[in-house]
């Protein structure tokens, strides 16, 4: 299979960037400072993200507020232009099909963002009532670097206030340096920013001048592991088939006030019913990261899988994420099963860190 390119390659090339396949791209996922130097100056400073390989489907009409409300879980009338909201995307059985933002650029005109992977699945649903929308997938127009860390508003201010001013889940549409951009605030750490979304051919421009002002380049693997730490869910790990956002603690994503939605008859038995099982953080008390697939037992039994896992840099221990009976209380004490090891951990309730 070929893999897709950010227009960001030959930049990571030159920093001497680990490239590796992910979701059908090529992309970094550390560079020679290593993750874990990459997730303290995340933590601590400011860092970038290439986040290229995410979609972005640019939808206008007149009727592309009332069809995007009906494709996505969460209620639109809770924001307006200017701002963004993340949302899900369900299948009939009210399970996890993508997790997306939606940027609201003007009164009739959205920008969506799906996971690599799903991109073509959220244009079909967008149109599913085949409603006259102008749809045009600009994934591979532009690239998305996603400024992030304590002082990233101070670095970007550097190269423009205009940028540096945009609030958290706002999005603004701009000129920095004479170039075009989209800036939203948002991200996938835990920690303030902006995401930039910049023409192709000027987004190497940008990369420089983002890392002459001091922004120093990071990997995925430090964006797993800041998500991780902030409690955020993955497609495919703590989102997806059999997964309802209920299940993952996202009730919080899902407007069932707001009129009908795809998916909407299957939450509300759910809701009827109690969900089985809840998303929950398990705390090591070693510093080994338990690692995705492996069993969660309580008393000698199997009471679910680990959905991510890792070894926190903040916390100095291993921690992870997983679904079990929602009786369980948190501060319960359980065993993670390794093939070599098990680890002893205690459940928590997420996130495992909160920016001050």
């Amino acid at each position: 299979m070929t893999l897709k390119r950010s227009p960001l390659l030959e930049e990571h090339q030159k920093l001497s960037a680990k490239l590796v396949e992910f979701a059908g791209w090529e992309m970094p996922i550390s560079y020679p400072t290593g993750t874990l130097s990459e997730h303290d100056q995340c933590r601590n400073a400011c860092v970038m993200f290439d986040v290229s390989h995410l979609g972005s489907v640019l939808i206008e009409g007149e009727e592309a507020f009332e069809e995007l409300q009906y494709a996505f879980t969460n209620d639109l009338t809770k924001i307006s232009p200017g701002r963004a909201q993340y949302s899900h995307l369900l299948n009939e059985k009210g399970y996890v099909v993508d997790d997306v933002i939606i940027w609201w650029l003007g009164e009739h005109k959205f920008e969506v963002m799906p996971n690599a992977s799903n991109t073509q699945r959220v244009e079909e649903a967008i149109v599913r009532r085949k409603k006259k929308l102008t749809i045009n997938n600009i994934t591979e127009d532009r690239a998305v670097i996603a400024v992030q860390g304590p002082t990233s508003r101070k670095v970007l201010a550097s190269l423009s206030a205009e940028a540096a001013r945009v609030k958290r889940f706002h999005v603004r549409e701009m000129d920095i340096n004479g170039i075009p951009v989209t800036v939203a605030g948002t991200g996938y750490t835990g920690e303030d920013g902006v995401e930039i979304s910049i023409p192709k051919i000027s987004a190497p421009v940008l990369w420089t001048s983002l890392l002459e002002a001091g922004c120093i380049p990071a990997g995925l693997g430090a964006r797993d592991t800041l998500r991780l730490e902030a409690g955020l869910p993955l497609h495919g790990q703590e989102l997806g088939e059999g997964i309802s956002p209920l299940q993952a603690n996202m009730q919080w994503v899902v407007s069932m006030n707001k009129g009908n939605f795809f998916g909407k008859e299957a939450l509300q038995y759910e809701l009827d019913n109690d969900p089985s099982r809840s998303l929950r953080g398990f705390i090591s008390e070693s510093r080994r990261p338990p690692r995705h697939g492996q069993d969660i037992l309580l008393n000698g039994e199997v009471i679910g899988q680990v959905t991510s896992g890792n070894y926190s840099p903040t916390l100095g221990s291993g921690i992870a994420m997983g679904f079990i009976p929602t009786e369980v209380e948190d501060g319960t004490q359980v065993r993670i099963r390794a093939k070599k090891n098990d680890s002893d951990a205690k459940v928590v309730r997420l996130p495992f860190y909160r920016s001050a």
